[in-house]
């Protein structure tokens, strides 16, 4: 690159870096507040807590990074052209293709890393996550319950104790409502959890053990059951860590290239494997997509008269609709496979149109101009009949 090119690469990507860092911590910061409760409601250091929402920056940059890209080209454009740059490089004869180059390398860097991040390093962070989340709910009572607290899973267990004493603790209550047709509540003394075979137990002492069925069979009959020494399985009481099912968001993309045929969660749900994955393979699509679109539109030579307006608002009418669309198409994948063609379809087309305006000169550009003038001079005489249908 030249002096020129360079100067408009570090206009990007200082531009890009600022908008990323700024948007990435406004964002995360509320993402942080609502994990909140791992600290306040379940008893978890701030070091859990950094990492849960730590493992959810890589989904943010690669959603952002889009966004802030788009950004940065357009403000780098116009302050090339409200700086005359743009004007003076025309009239030295720079032809597009040399004035957008530095826009297009800065865009490729992007789009590699939003590559290397929805294909590795989001599906293994969403893994992560959801393995710290699983072994945080399987030890509850080390983890999650505080004394003297009720303590409400997600599947319906309740457990409490008065306090504790060195490693026992006294005055339990737990309250077993995972089966609607049964309900079980145990009662003891004092109690200790202990570790065997890699599952944790709850050592239970001086007890009784009350259930409650809605049947008059003999295994729904109400009953009471005293004990000296009794032991709970608490891992069996978590049931999302006796049986870990990866969604397709969660498992790698070599997983998702040759899932497992005998898989029954893949059986139920093959159209969602198959989206996830070409959502991944065109992630950076999108990427490169918007510089084509910022380029198009507010690449062209405007004097202060002319003004840029009109050109920044069907930019972002571009982006926002090819967003739209490529997630549309993804939610048809999951249902059809003919959606294929417009997953891919869509940011190709887009970046050829582009392509043609940017190279294809006045006459080309006219011409798109000529036909949206048409489309919306046959269009707004249809706007009271539409309302009033």
């Amino acid at each position: 690159m030249n002096l020129i090119q360079r100067y408009i690469f570090r206009v990007v990507s200082g531009a890009f870096l600022g908008c990323l860092i700024a948007l990435t911590g406004v964002i995360w910061i509320t993402q942080a507040l609502r994990e909140m409760d791992l600290i306040t409601g379940k008893g978890q250091t701030i070091l859990v807590f950094f990492t849960v929402t730590g493992l959810s920056l890589p989904t943010l940059i690669a959603v952002i990074s889009p966004v802030a890209l788009f950004i940065a080209v357009v403000f780098a454009l116009n302050r090339l052209n409200g700086d005359s740059e743009l004007i003076v490089m025309s009239a030295a004869g720079m032809p597009p293709g040399r004035v957008m180059r530095p826009f297009l390398l800065f865009g490729g860097i992007v789009a590699v890393m939003v590559a290397v991040l929805t294909l590795y390093i989001i599906p293994a962070s969403f893994q992560e996550l959801r393995d710290l989340i699983s072994k945080i709910r399987a030890d509850f009572v080390a983890n999650i319950v505080q004394e003297g607290q009720f303590t409400t899973l997600d599947n319906g267990v309740t457990f409490h104790y008065r306090e504790r004493a060195g490693d026992a603790l006294l005055g339990i209550l737990m309250q077993d409502r995972r089966d609607d047709t049964k309900r079980v509540v145990y009662l003891a003394e004092r109690g200790q959890t202990l570790e065997h075979n890699g599952k944790s137990y709850l050592q239970l002492e001086n007890g009784s053990i009350h259930r409650q069925g809605s049947g008059t069979a003999p295994g729904q009959q109400s009953s009471i059951v005293t004990f000296n020494s009794y032991a709970v399985d608490l891992s069996a009481l978590n049931q999302e860590t006796s049986e870990l099912v990866y969604k397709p968001r969660e498992r790698s993309t070599g997983d998702l290239l040759l899932p497992d045929q005998n898989d029954a969660y893949y059986k139920m749900q093959a159209g969602r494997f198959r989206a996830e994955l070409h959502d991944r393979l065109t992630s950076w699509m999108f990427a490169l997509a918007v510089v084509f679109i910022a380029f198009a539109c507010l690449g062209e030579v405007r004097t202060t008269r002319q003004g840029r307006g009109a050109a920044m608002a069907m930019a972002v009418v571009a982006v926002v609709g090819l967003r739209i669309a490529m997630f549309a198409a993804s939610s048809a994948l999951a249902r059809s496979p003919g959606a294929l063609v417009a997953v891919y379809g869509l940011p190709l087309s887009t970046i050829g149109v582009c392509v043609a305006l940017i190279f294809g000169g006045p006459r080309m550009r006219a011409a798109f101009s000529g036909l949206g003038k048409l489309s919306s001079v046959r269009l707004l005489p249809l706007l009271p009949r539409l309302k009033r249908a």
